[in-house]
């Protein structure tokens, strides 16, 4: 159950609007956290500016912002995270099977070595203390420019905002995410935990 409920659409300020709608055409739905973050306006509109930039214009292979933001909230435990990253990029038409065996990117033929080296490196990236090591950065030089290996780092670096905010506040799942969620990821020990908006689990 969120610690702090997120506030009304309706009751959001006026100035949030045309972010609000912005992020509903991309999304389909406006998420509870920034319903929440909405008590500060300014901070929605600063977190909105930075997503926009770490987003927007990124030079990396299409699809792996989406793989790279779920591995980094895979790690750092968020569930609401996982829920919103997986389903995102469902919806942005990641290749399914690359969806299906995420968890088994080491060993799937399914991803390349770049691939591998970015998860890998977001997966340690995500943990607390951060686990990256200097052979894993390396990794990282033999597949990526320095400005893709920044993005790499930005993404990881926004969702550990996104992970820390939602984690600690228990934000509840809208509906879209945790339906997805309940039918792709709780095979894979999913679950919504604190982030069920019936407040029944645990």
């Amino acid at each position: 159950m969120s610690r702090l409920p997120p506030i009304d659409r309706a009751s959001a300020p006026r100035e949030l609007d045309p972010i609000f709608t912005m992020i509903e055409s991309a999304m389909g739905f406006l998420p509870n956290s920034l319903l929440i973050m909405a008590r500060r306006p300014e901070l929605v509109q600063a977190f909105a500016g930075l997503a926009a930039a770490v987003n927007l214009n990124s030079d990396l292979p299409p699809g792996l912002n989406g793989m790279v933001s779920y591995m980094c909230s895979y790690a750092a435990g968020c569930r609401y995270c996982q829920a919103h990253t997986h389903h995102s990029a469902h919806r942005a038409g990641l290749d399914t099977e690359k969806l299906e065996a995420i968890w088994e990117y080491e060993t799937h033929p399914s991803f390349s070595e770049a691939e591998r080296a970015a998860l890998r490196f977001a997966q340690a990236a995500g943990q607390t203390p951060n686990a990256v090591t200097d052979a894993d950065f390396e990794d990282l030089r033999k597949f990526y420019s320095e400005k893709q290996i920044l993005q790499i780092v930005a993404v990881i670096s926004l969702f550990g905002f996104l992970n820390r905010w939602n984690d600690t506040l228990g934000t509840p799942l809208e509906a879209e995410p945790l339906a997805y969620a309940k039918e792709t990821l709780a095979a894979k020990d999913w679950s919504a935990g604190k982030h069920d908006p019936a407040g029944t689990a645990t």
